[in-house]
């Protein structure tokens, strides 16, 4: 027997040895499970006097062993996930997140889906290890990214797809296909390819991604809904578009001569934006003035019209005093403004008459312009 299991012995009672008293345990001592194995058998047979296979203590265990197995239908669903539960193998309902509650296995079984979270797949591109970096880099797949467009040129595409399950299809997508990751980049890819095979490749390579994006969405979308996938596609994303690396040199080339063009273009229309509306005011200015000029020879016309019909009517009551009259304010008209020199050409003339200064001596009168000015000089 151990010299801690003795009694008593040479060196006296309790667990010691022969150098005196072994080492106490510091607090409070374990449990002896020994103990603890004898209490729960002595309590087991105070419940059933008649020992463990009476009838009692098989109706204990046999209703110990239903409680445990109806308890296992307990599960939480986490917040990403959905709860299906299988009756048997059929889907019978959807459970939230939570703690939630089916039949016990085999009558009812879950499957516990990411259905709420959006997964995305890279097509053209992969993520990698890089342990220089000490974290990933993207390393591009040729096979997958390198498209040919409609034009017959070779674009180097690579984008991404979010895709999540479909709330209400969450039992198609567990059932009607196997491998949704791949199922899903298989239909991305070959729905890219299309759109690119039907586009020209300078709208790519410049403002056409929108409508390219929702172009293969739409396609991706109407593919697996055909599939009865239970997918939905919230996304697509191209993160990058060039030319092949043989050639992205003489792209870049022929995109800063487009870049030119349209800022050369820009700058015109500028310029005719300016001048245009110039030309136009200076036309409408001409056009003014010119209908100015016009309303004012018309309004003249039609004074001198009616000056002569006045006249004429004066004419017609006395001719010869009109005529006259006419004649001296027309004579006066054309002799009032120049200088004049009296001859008496006659017999009885001496000639020149000497020089008076006639114009300097007479008052200065303005011309008479009507019959109404002159007609006290007579």
């Amino acid at each position: 027997m151990p010299w801690k299991n003795q009694g008593g012995g040479p060196w006296g009672s309790g667990p010691k040895g022969p150098w005196g008293s072994g080492p106490q345990p510091v607090g409070p001592r374990p449990p002896d499970l020994e103990d603890l194995l004898r209490r729960g058998q002595d309590r087991l047979q105070q419940i059933m006097p008649g020992g463990y296979f009476s009838g009692m203590g098989i109706t204990l265990i046999i209703l110990l062993i239903v409680a445990f197995w109806l308890l296992s239908g307990f599960f939480r669903v986490q917040s990403e996930e959905l709860g299906v539960v299988l009756r048997f193998g059929k889907h019978v309902r959807t459970v939230q997140p939570g703690l939630n509650y089916h039949l016990p296995y085999p009558i009812e079984t879950v499957l516990l889906p990411k259905a709420l979270r959006v997964n995305t797949i890279s097509v053209g591109m992969t993520l990698i290890e890089d342990p220089a970096r000490r974290g990933r880099s993207i390393r591009d797949v040729p096979e997958e990214s390198l498209m040919l467009t409609g034009d017959e040129n070779i674009v180097d595409v690579d984008f991404t797809v979010l895709w999540r399950i479909k709330p209400d299809g969450i039992g198609d997508f567990l059932f009607n296909i196997q491998n949704p990751e791949g199922t899903v980049k298989a239909v991305s890819e070959s729905a890219m390819r299309e759109v690119i095979g039907r586009s020209q490749i300078q709208p790519i390579l410049t403002g056409a991604r929108n409508t390219i994006e929702q172009r293969v969405q739409e396609l991706i979308q109407k593919t697996l809904d055909s599939y009865g996938a239970g997918i939905q596609i919230t996304q697509v994303q191209m993160q990058k578009v060039d030319p092949p690396a043989q050639v992205i040199d003489a792209f870049r080339d022929v995109q800063a001569a487009r870049a030119n063009l349209e800022q050369l273009q820009n700058e015109a229309h500028t310029y005719a934006n300016q001048v245009v509306p110039q030309a136009h005011g200076r036309a409408a200015k001409i056009l003014q003035d010119a209908e100015g000029y016009k309303e004012q020879a018309v309004a003249e016309a039609k004074g001198q019209s009616a000056r002569f019909l006045k006249v004429y009517e004066e004419y017609k009551k006395a001719p010869d005093v009109t005529r006259e009259r006419i004649y001296l304010e027309t004579m006066e008209r054309v002799l009032g403004g120049a200088d004049k020199l009296v001859y008496d050409g006659g017999p009885s003339g001496q000639g020149v008459v000497p020089y008076l200064p006639l114009p300097e001596l007479a008052p200065k009168r303005t011309p008479a312009t009507g019959p109404q000015s002159s007609g006290g000089n007579r």
